[in-house]
């Protein structure tokens, strides 16, 4: 049995084949891949006798599930009001530009994901970045493009092939 559908049958064996287990499941598979790839969707719909747009569509409505890999940064631009009007438009767009990705996505190279997200609750520092955890105010496209290019990359493991935050 293939690797892919060996986790796959542990994973439904868990929860004992129950179709309404599918979050959980689909969870489980997130947590063992980082995200949901394709292949295994397409495995564990096979598995449960479920279509697969109804794991994308399941997939898709929560913003919990990931289907594609995470970068090893994460950066947030806050597009709330006040940072709108303070020209968060403007950097996302040279942010997706200059680095080839879209919000709610991943660059190529893993380096950061990025996400537009409606508020960070730090209106009076707009327009606001976070990155990694860590407030930027008053950024500009400029600044933003500085702060992103100063990441470090990630570098995989021996062990696990897995993307780790160069230090």
């Amino acid at each position: 049995m293939a690797e892919d559908e060996k986790l796959i049958e542990t994973i439904v064996s868990r929860y004992d084949g129950e179709v309404g287990m599918l979050i959980p499941m689909m969870q489980d598979v997130q947590a063992e891949c980082g995200y949901l790839p394709v292949e295994r969707l397409r495995l564990l719909s096979k598995r449960l006798g479920v279509p697969l747009s109804r794991l994308f569509a399941v997939a898709t409505f929560y913003s919990s599930f990931r289907l594609a890999p995470k970068g090893a940064h994460e950066v947030t631009l806050c597009m709330g009001t006040v940072c709108y009007l303070k020209g968060a438009g403007g950097i996302s767009e040279a942010i997706c530009k200059e680095f080839r990705v879209e919000a709610g996505g991943t660059t190529r190279d893993r380096l950061f994901s990025f996400q537009a997200v409606n508020c960070v609750g730090a209106c009076a520092l707009a327009p606001v970045m976070v990155v990694d955890g860590k407030y930027y105010d008053g950024v500009t496209a400029e600044s933003a493009i500085e702060i992103i290019q100063g990441l470090e990359p990630a570098e995989e493991t021996a062990e696990t092939g897995a993307k780790e935050t160069a230090t």
